[in-house]
Formats: C-alpha cells, structure tokens, sequence
C-alpha cells in the first residue's frame, strides 16, 4: 500500500509540474514583453540643472545643441560633495560621456571621475579653449579649470566625442 501511495504522490506532483509550467507559458506568451528594447532609459535633466545653477557657487555648464542620438542617463548635484555637478550621457555609438564639475581640488576631483586618467601635458583646442587632455586605462577626458571649478567631460567614447560634448556647453 505505501508503494500504491507513493506512486500517486510522484503521480501527482509530475501533473502540477506540467500544469504550472503550462500556466506560465499561457501568462509568457500573452503578457508583452521587449527583448530588443534599450535597458538604458533616458532621463530627464532640467529639473536639476535649474536646481545646480541655482546652488552652485560655480556657472553649471551642459550641453546644448548636441546632433540626435545622445541619451542623457544620470543626473545630479552635491553641495556636500564640492558642490558636484554630474550629467552622463550615451553617445550616438552607445559610449559613455559625462559631464563633471566641482569645487574640490582638482587633481584629486578629476583622477576620481576619470577613473585614473593622468595629464598627458597636451592640450585640445574646443571652441576656442584648451582643455587638457588626459588620458587613463578606462576613461579619457578633457579637464578646463576657471569660474571657480573644474570641468571635466570623460568617459570611454573616443576624443572626438568628448570634444563634441565639449564644444557643446553652455553655462546658462
């Protein structure tokens, strides 16, 4: 008899495994999904550019005028943290761009946001400015200091897009 209920029990338990995975496939199959659809969704930045520029001891500079196929990603704004005004954004070929700019000292502030770039001693005339060129092992950037920070565009798109991004912005 333990055998007879045994095999009933094995029975019964393969017959709520094909019920089940029957349900889940009618539920897949009728519930809209994307494979092909981007992870990365843009976000809206104005808000907090306004807050930046209103907060920061500093003019806050982003890009305007940019062609189609960037995609603004990340956002934000830290008084505590030297007053750090971060915006990142995918390029057209998908490579990461930001844009970042601080009070804190700025060896120590553009090391950190380039990911251990160092100067190259070279130059890169943007719209008229030289920017610094630096160079690293996962980011590039170009590094302009006045108005009482430091800028800096990085990221692992190639110079030339950097220097798009950097042409790019404007401070009001």
């Amino acid at each position: 008899m333990a055998s007879t209920r045994g095999k009933q029990t094995v029975r019964d338990m393969i017959l709520s495994m094909i019920v089940i995975s029957a349900v889940a496939g009618v539920i897949y199959i009728f519930i809209p999904h994307d494979d092909k659809a981007d992870p990365v969704k843009a976000v809206d930045y104005r808000v907090e550019l306004l807050t930046a520029r209103r907060a920061a001891p500093y003019p806050v500079a982003a890009p305007d005028g940019l062609p189609t196929g960037w995609k603004p990603t990340s956002v934000s704004y830290e008084r505590q943290a030297g007053n750090s005004w971060h915006l990142g954004f995918l390029d057209p070929d998908g490579k990461y761009v930001a844009v970042e700019q601080s009070t804190a000292p700025a060896k120590k502030y553009v090391t950190e946001v380039s990911q251990r770039a160092t100067d190259t001693g070279r130059t890169h005339e943007v719209a008229g400015e030289a920017w610094q060129h630096w160079k690293g092992p996962k980011y590039d950037a170009l590094v302009l200091h006045g108005d009482g920070a430091t800028t800096v565009v990085t990221g692992s798109a190639p110079m030339e897009r950097l220097a798009q991004m950097a042409a790019a912005l404007k401070t009001s």
